[in-house]
């Protein structure tokens, strides 16, 4: 009788080992896929071929919101590319007209660097509406979306914590965003 009840301890001892690497197994595996998956960086192609003066401005704009954000990102558009952003240089007021989040068409006017405001500042304010983000007449120089608001003297071309916060969260939650046009004079 002790002979049998050593034999069924032993199968019972090896059945819960068995039972138990197979839950651990399962438990790990479970876990390494339940982990959620970093949002994907969504890359927006832009040309500025048509910017006249303000390409270089343009650029810094885009470099300016690379610098920021970690769910978009801007880069140049080649041939083969899906062009997500046109900017046209034209004599009259910056302005941004949105066909959905990412995609639209810039305008740099010469209107306002005429009135003495940072090219460099506009490019990254037109940007900011194409990336989802709304005119803010603030008047404060280190709110981007400020705009000509934070008068001619403010050169600050970088999104605060907050514009960014705003377009990370935009950009990871695949939001709409209204298409029309964002005027900074209107």
């Amino acid at each position: 009788m002790w002979g049998m009840r050593s034999h069924l301890a032993r199968i019972a001892a090896a059945t819960l080992a068995a039972i138990a690497m197979t839950l651990s197994s399962l438990l790990v595996g479970s876990a390494a896929t339940a982990a959620p998956a970093p949002a994907a960086v969504r890359v927006l192609y832009y040309d500025a071929s048509q910017a006249a003066e303000f390409v270089n401005a343009v650029h810094q704009g885009a470099a300016n919101w690379n610098a920021r954000v970690t769910n978009v990102r801007l880069e140049r558009w080649t041939s083969g590319r899906p062009l997500n952003i046109r900017v046209y240089a034209d004599n009259n007021w910056p302005r941004a007209y949105v066909n959905s989040l990412g995609n639209g068409t810039i305008y740099m006017g010469r209107q306002a660097t005429a009135e003495g405001h940072n090219p460099p500042r506009i490019a990254a304010h037109e940007l900011g509406h194409i990336l989802g983000l709304p005119d803010r007449r603030t008047g404060i120089c280190s709110e981007l979306m400020s705009g000509s608001s934070a008068g001619t003297s403010c050169t600050s071309a970088f999104p605060n914590a907050t514009e960014i916060n705003k377009v990370n969260n935009l950009f990871a939650s695949g939001a709409l965003v209204p298409a029309g046009w964002r005027n900074e004079a209107s």
